[in-house]
């Protein structure tokens, strides 16, 4: 939890407790479902949350905006920017039913009432959003075909994708016909695991 206050030091007494205590949680419904990586929970605040709150250092969500996190997994990195940015709204969507009934019972038993999760493939979805999330769930040419109806009509000015990426994408980005903006995330943090790591930025 320290790594998260190194980066984030001006979150309140009640965004410091949800997300202190997210990996107790997580650790104790990892031992009855896969929800995360196994071998990840000792760097669980690096590699799970201070990642999905990385989005936070590019955008910051608007009171009453609309969020969907497309193939959420374990809730990420939608549940930990839901405790960040409570006035926002956050909808979670897999189609894995299974990880989004953990996601729900941690969001209750934490107090988060700004989420909800969605079982569904995104083909599916006819609601609209401000923002579109995703931790690389697939190839991001493709991921931009899939999520284009998502979107609202009437954009707020910042609207838009971020995408966390990892690795070599150039050949995906040389596919992408609108303008991109990638945030290179060890630029922002000193860690190792962020060296190769990036957002993805596209404006609609």
């Amino acid at each position: 939890m320290e790594i998260i206050e190194k980066y984030f030091p001006n979150l309140s007494s009640d965004q410091k407790l949800k997300l202190k205590e997210l990996q107790s949680n997580y650790q104790e419904w990892n031992q009855k479902i896969n929800v995360i990586s196994r071998k990840d929970m000792d760097n669980f605040y690096e590699r799970h949350v201070l990642h999905s709150l990385s989005i936070a250092k590019v955008v910051q969500f608007e009171a009453g905006s609309s969020i969907i996190d497309v193939g959420t997994g374990g809730g990420f990195p939608g549940l930990p920017l839901a405790i960040l940015f409570p006035k926002s709204h956050f909808t979670l969507l897999d189609s894995i039913g299974k990880k989004l009934k953990v996601i729900d019972e941690i969001a209750t038993k934490l107090d988060i009432h700004n989420i909800q999760t969605i079982h569904s493939r995104v083909e599916d979805i006819s609601k609209n959003y401000d923002y579109v999330l995703s931790r690389a769930v697939t190839n991001l040419p493709k991921f931009i075909k899939l999520t284009k109806h998502l979107y609202k009509r009437n954009p707020i000015s910042n609207s838009g994708l971020f995408y966390l990426k990892g690795g070599d994408f150039e050949n995906e980005l040389r596919q992408i016909k609108k303008k991109v903006k990638i945030i290179e995330l060890h630029d922002l943090f000193n860690e190792d695991f962020f060296e190769t790591k990036k957002i993805v930025q596209i404006s609609i």
